[in-house]
C-alpha cells in the first residue's frame, strides 16, 4: 500500500502510518511528504549542535530531542520533524505514544539546498503560529552562518545572526551561547 496515492488522509491515519513506516514523512492538510536523507554535512552540523547544547543544558529544566521527534503545529495541523527541538519546563505530548511534541521552546533547522526555501518560508510562518515557540534557529550547511528569530512580546520576530568561525551566537530562549567554530568542527566548508 503507498500511503501518497490515498486522497485526502486524516492525521489519525497519518500517525498509524508513520509509526510503522520505515521513513519518516510530514503531515499537512491530508497529504504524506516524504523526507529525504540528509548529507554528511548535515548530520554533522546536528552532532555538533546536539553535543554543545547538551553540554550546556545538563541539570537545567530542558530537554534537547534530535531528529526524530515529531513536533505537531495544532494551529495549522503540520506534522514535522525539526532538525533539533528543546523543550524548557514540562514536555506535552500529543497523545499517548508520546511521540509528538506540542510545546517546543526552540527549533533548529539546518539548511540544505532542498529544503531552504521551505524552511524559511512556509514552515516559518507554520511555526511562528506555534505559542510556545521562543525562538527559531537556521543553521547554514555550507558556510558558517547561523540566524536566530526571537519572537517579542509584540509577536513580531527579531533576527539575530552571526557569521564566520569566529562567531559567537546566544540563544536567548535556552540561555546558551553556540561558537560557530564548535558547530562547524569537521564540516568542509565551502570557500567564500
Amino acid at each position: 500500500m503507498n500511503p501518497q496515492t490515498q486522497p485526502h488522509l486524516t492525521a489519525e491515519d497519518y500517525l498509524t502510518i508513520e509509526r510503522s513506516a520505515e521513513f519518516k514523512s510530514e503531515y499537512f492538510d491530508g497529504e504524506i511528504f516524504a523526507m529525504s536523507g540528509a548529507s554528511e554535512p548535515h548530520n554533522i552540523i546536528v552532532t555538533n549542535t546536539v553535543v554543545e547544547l547538551g553540554n550546556q543544558l545538563k541539570k537545567r529544566p530542558c530537554k534537547l530531542y534530535a531528529n526524530d521527534m515529531r513536533v505537531k503545529i495544532s494551529p495549522t495541523g503540520l506534522y514535522t520533524y525539526p532538525d533539533l527541538v528543546v523543550i524548557c519546563g514540562k514536555a506535552q505530548f500529543d497523545d499517548t505514544h508520546f511521540d509528538t511534541l506540542l510545546n517546543p521552546t526552540l527549533i533548529i533547522e539546518v539548511l540544505s539546498d532542498s529544503t531552504e526555501a521551505y524552511d524559511r518560508g512556509r514552515k516559518f510562518e507554520h511555526y511562528r503560529k506555534l505559542e510556545p515557540l521562543v525562538e527559531y534557529v537556521l543553521i547554514a550547511q555550507s558556510h558558517p552562518h547561523i540566524e536566530s528569530y526571537r519572537r517579542q512580546p509584540n509577536h513580531e520576530w527579531l533576527l539575530a545572526e552571526c557569521a564566520g568561525l569566529e562567531g559567537v551566537i546566544r540563544l536567548h530562549s535556552i540561555d546558551c551561547e553556540l561558537a560557530l567554530a564548535e558547530i562547524y568542527d569537521k564540516v568542509e566548508l565551502l570557500e567564500t
